[in-house]
């Protein structure tokens, strides 16, 4: 978000670069995130039942093979980067900035995966202040080093690129510091480091929908930025714009949803299902209301929020309309998203693939290349509201039966049905 606030200042292709780069950050990102949501379920369900010992080992595993993902990915995307920035969506102006951006990027994969993990993690033991200290941390130092290394330094895109992975090294360092020095409950330790299939396989089966969830983020986001080159650097930068303020938004609501997961993850083990449900409902009005009132805010006030970013008319036209489009739709997310992550904690994972394919995959997908083949720009302004009325659809029928399950289901201590 802020990389692309202080980008806006240079022109509409560096802004539109942040949004070629975005698929790869995005992808990096997934890493952390599978095997941080792929082992924090695992280690909620290991601390319901008391066993700290493989929760550690969960825990250790997860820390270093995302670190070695991430310093693979560094490898590769350094060695092909020019043709990784073209497939990306890249348009021959925009390619000097994306690629400066990517190549500082890069570097810190490793890191970014790991601390992922470790955010994550931290959550699903209950640590989630200390979670919070590295997240915010990393978040207010890159605001403040984004001007800096940009204007001051005049280092241009590539500045901002710097600031991120700083950020992030910062946020790395903060959170590993929290289990180095026993603040967490748990420990990460070599000696813990366990790589065997077993426990791979508990994490994927709680990661998966989080994998295809975001590889097919990353997927939507390359097949938009496709779809809007045809029509110009400005149609690119706008729908970057919009993304990334949508992102924004939906980072709320993912992050109110997380501090759902463990407690879901948590009762239902433990056999309080109507615990579950409760949390479910509360989450799903709160969201709802407060994704409201983003979307009011938003849809008012499109063309002035835009113009913060990039104050160009043709990427204030563009992008205003493509923000009021998802602002109609926006309020829906809520029931989606919380939906996913209950189904993913619970240990029902053909659901929570479902869910997480839907909104950027199996519907966002189609409908885009379907809609802007019939409608050209307006189609691809207008796909990702569609694309969530229809997931919505989807939702209401897969999660109606098991809510209801929750709602009536008791299970006493010794694990049967009352």
């Amino acid at each position: 978000m802020a990389d692309t606030f202080f980008v806006g200042r240079i022109n509409t292709s560096a802004t539109a670069a942040v949004g070629v780069v975005f698929p790869l950050m995005t992808s990096i990102q997934v890493i952390g995130i599978t095997l941080g949501v792929g082992s924090g379920s695992f280690i909620a369900r290991l601390l319901g039942q008391k066993d700290s010992k493989r929760a550690n080992r969960a825990t250790s595993t997860a820390f270093f093979t995302a670190l070695a993902v991430g310093a693979l990915y560094t490898v590769g995307g350094e060695l092909l980067l020019t043709p990784l920035m073209r497939l990306l969506g890249s348009t021959e102006s925009i390619l000097p900035y994306a690629s400066g951006y990517a190549r500082v990027v890069l570097f810190g994969a490793p890191f970014m995966a790991a601390a992922f993990v470790m955010n994550v993690n931290l959550r699903s033991e209950g640590s989630a202040v200390l979670s919070m200290i590295g997240l915010a941390s990393g978040a207010i130092l890159n605001i403040a080093l984004d001007p800096l290394f940009i204007f001051t330094f005049r280092m241009g895109i590539a500045g901002a690129a710097a600031a991120t992975i700083l950020s992030q090294f910062v946020s790395f360092c903060i959170l590993l510091s929290h289990y180095l020095s026993r603040r967490s409950t748990l420990a990460i330790d070599p000696k813990n480091f366990s790589p065997k299939w077993e426990m791979y396989w508990e994490m994927l089966k709680s990661g998966l929908p989080t994998l295809f969830r975001q590889s097919f983020v990353t997927i939507a986001v390359i097949t938009l930025n496709l779809a809007a080159r045809p029509f110009g650097d400005a149609a690119l930068a706008g729908m970057t714009v919009v993304n990334r303020i949508m992102f924004f938004i939906m980072a709320m609501l993912i992050g109110f949803g997380q501090g759902f997961q463990p407690v879901a993850a948590f009762n239902y083990t433990a056999g309080f299902h109507h615990r579950v449900y409760q949390a479910f409902r509360f989450s799903v009005a709160v969201g709802t209301i407060a994704l409201f009132f983003c979307a009011l805010g938003a849809g008012v006030f499109a063309p002035f929020i835009i113009a913060i970013f990039r104050n160009d008319i043709e990427v204030i036209q563009i992008g205003s309309l493509a923000l009021r489009l998802q602002c109609v739709t926006l309020p829906l997310s809520p029931y989606i998203v919380i939906s996913n992550m209950m189904f993913q904690y619970i240990g029902k994972p053909v659901r929570a693939s479902i869910l997480a394919l839907a909104r950027q995959g199996l519907v966002f997908i189609p409908v885009l290349l379907v809609f802007s083949s019939l409608f050209g720009l307006f189609g691809v302004q207008l796909s990702q509201a569609v694309a969530d009325v229809l997931t919505f659809v989807l939702a209401l029928p897969l999660t109606a039966g098991m809510v209801k399950t929750l709602a009536t289901e008791e299970v006493d201590n010794g694990g049967q049905a009352v």
